[in-house]
């Protein structure tokens, strides 16, 4: 079978299209003919050693994927051979076979596509886990998203507005935001790009005060960090809390901590991924939630671009320059 492969540290062009021995389902595990694999920015920095988890190379990257089942190993029961199933990886997914945990298995409804299923569980998985378990946000709420015209804060978008949120979109083009109010954002506020002196960040900050309203934002999700957190953090409510999400722009913030204590707010870390690991039935129990969501039509991925397994490194370097609406997803044939 072939796999993208990073086999040393560095960038997509690193990256090596290789010949691999078809993997064996061993006990608890099962064999997935992957049919199309998400592309995300953990997928960016993985293959950099930037992320949370280094895996032992040689690894293909990509974290969540679509197929079907063609082997079980033994003591798995919730899922057969056949089944059309998406599953989280963490790693692993650009490949057109994979051995996973069968415990990361979810069946799919047959007229989900594939590459709907691959552009599904880590953006909603994490916009869902920060709004609901991490924000616990209420109707009536606002919330600004950071990068909400990117796979999870569009993600975050629709969800907040199922969720009963006043929405404010903020992204980098008008283009970027007339797409987030084509999925339910009932605002928006187009930003300069980065980085920005002092001036500069009060002008933002006044941007997304004047988005948000006099109360300021009850919940900010922030996908972005470097110097977008500081403005957005100025605009938050009093007891508003403030989603750490990631830092697409490339830099982890440094945050005035008096912020916190004049605005009385909570910053709040979203980890999807361990969450997920230490709450397998919660997680298993939002998974179904938004897969209802889906088939009843209130939420769908938006996927922009599609790339051959062959072209996955570029897939990668696409999504790593900020210039991808909604999910670029890799297609495995």
């Amino acid at each position: 079978m072939k796999a993208l492969l990073s086999t040393e540290v560095g960038g997509p062009d690193t990256l090596v299209l290789s010949e691999l021995p078809s993997p064996q389902a061993k006990p608890g595990f099962a064999v997935v003919q992957v049919k199309a694999c998400g592309v995300n920015f953990p997928d960016v920095l993985i293959i950099e050693d930037k992320y949370q988890f280094k895996p032992e190379r040689p690894f293909a990257p990509g974290g969540e994927i679509a197929g079907v089942i063609t082997s079980v190993g033994e003591g798995v029961t919730h899922v057969k051979p056949g089944d059309r199933v998406l599953g989280n990886t963490g790693w692993g997914g650009m490949a057109e076979e994979l051995a996973l945990e069968a415990a990361r298995l979810v069946k799919i409804p047959d007229a989900m596509p594939f590459d709907d299923a691959a552009a599904f569980i880590m953006t909603y998985g994490t916009s869902y886990h920060a709004l609901k378990d991490r924000a616990d946000i209420k109707p009536g709420q606002t919330l600004l998203v950071l990068g909400a015209a990117g796979g999870v804060g569009l993600a975050a978008v629709e969800l907040g507005k199922q969720m009963g949120a006043r929405v404010i979109a903020a992204a980098s083009s008008q283009e970027k935001i007339d797409l987030c109010k084509k999925h339910g954002a009932d605002e928006g506020v187009v930003y300069g790009r980065g980085p920005f002196d002092r001036d500069g960040q009060k002008e933002l900050a006044a941007q997304f005060k004047a988005a948000c309203g006099p109360d300021g934002a009850d919940v900010i999700y922030d996908a972005i960090g470097g110097d977008y957190a500081e403005p957005a953090l100025r605009s938050i409510a009093w007891e508003g809390k403030y989603l750490v999400v990631g830092f697409a722009a490339g830099e982890i913030p440094k945050i005035p901590l008096n912020l916190a204590l004049l605005k009385g707010c909570d910053i709040v870390g979203v980890f999807w991924g361990a969450w997920v690991g230490k709450n397998p039935q919660r997680h298993q129990a939002s998974v179904a939630e938004l897969l209802d969501m889906y088939v009843a039509g209130k939420i769908k991925p938006f996927v922009s671009e599609r790339f051959p397994l062959a072209r996955a490194a570029e897939a990668i370097k696409h999504l790593a320059s900020r210039k991808a609406m909604g999910k670029v997803v890799v297609t495995i044939d």
